[in-house]
């Protein structure tokens, strides 16, 4: 027991820059006393206590925001980080190192009693603030839920999911999609990188961009044929008067207004 609660307070010393001691953490942390509430409800829930179970998980909800059914499974080294307002559902599933911010709801879909209603989070998973991860399906490994995103339906390992309705982003060369060498952990759990509104609008502008850049090239190309022709073979009314011979196109700034 106390091997596991070290590993949950290193966890957040390693997540939380916020976090300066153990000591700190064990006292003034409402995600961790979640996790050690629900551990003991989620005991009473399995060994026929169903009643007591549901009043720990009353009392843990009154004193921390968080509300976890007893039924539901979590593994090691979850973090719950501030998780005022969050809601786990009774057949929910969170995976080890799994990080999961305010606001969050792993609800269900389904009215049927006995039936896998809510989602299974695989490990290392990231879910932001304000997400909603509706349904019996599965997140797995790595991925990461962008803010206030509604997700109902399933998210490959390394995706990320952001969006209402959830947009999926595929991994990059099976890593996480917002992983990179120098950084393995992204609080909140999305980078600007995966918009994929903004990575649409600049490609919609940096294609624009070259043409523009082509059709500079081809009047002055053009214009520089018709001065060196005989006077005879062309009239000075070859190249129209209003031809495109500058790039005015504003690429740049029009990349810092979508985020770039």
């Amino acid at each position: 027991m106390f091997q596991r609660l070290r590993a949950d307070i290193d966890c957040i010393l390693e997540r939380d820059p916020a976090a300066r001691s153990r000591f700190e953490v064990l006292t003034c942390y409402p995600g961790l006393h979640a996790l050690i509430l629900h551990r003991r409800a989620h005991w009473c829930w399995t060994h026929g206590l169903k009643w007591l179970g549901r009043f720990i998980s009353l009392v843990s909800r009154f004193l921390t925001g968080i509300e976890i059914h007893p039924g539901a499974v979590i593994g090691k080294r979850v973090f719950f980080d501030h998780a005022m307002g969050t809601v786990v559902g009774e057949t929910a599933e969170i995976g080890d190192g799994c990080t999961i911010y305010q606001g969050v709801t792993l609800g269900g879909t389904s009215l049927y009693k006995g039936a896998k209603r809510h989602p299974t989070l695989g490990q290392n998973v990231v879910v932001s603030a304000g997400a909603k991860v509706l349904g019996g399906f599965l997140v797995g490994d790595g991925a990461k839920i962008g803010s206030n995103a509604v997700v109902i339906k399933p998210v490959p390992a390394g995706a990320t999911a952001v969006g209402i309705p959830a947009r999926i982003i595929a991994s990059k060369e099976g890593a996480s999609a917002d992983a990179t060498p120098e950084q393995k952990f992204t609080a909140y759990g999305v980078t600007q990188e995966d918009d994929p509104v903004s990575q649409a609008l600049r490609g919609l502008i940096s294609s624009a961009s070259g043409q523009e850049h082509q059709i500079a090239l081809l009047w002055k190309a053009i214009e520089t044929l018709s001065a060196t022709r005989p006077q005879t073979d062309c009239t000075p009314d070859c190249v129209p008067v209003d031809a495109q011979r500058q790039e005015c196109f504003e690429a740049e700034r029009l990349n810092q207004l979508v985020g770039k």
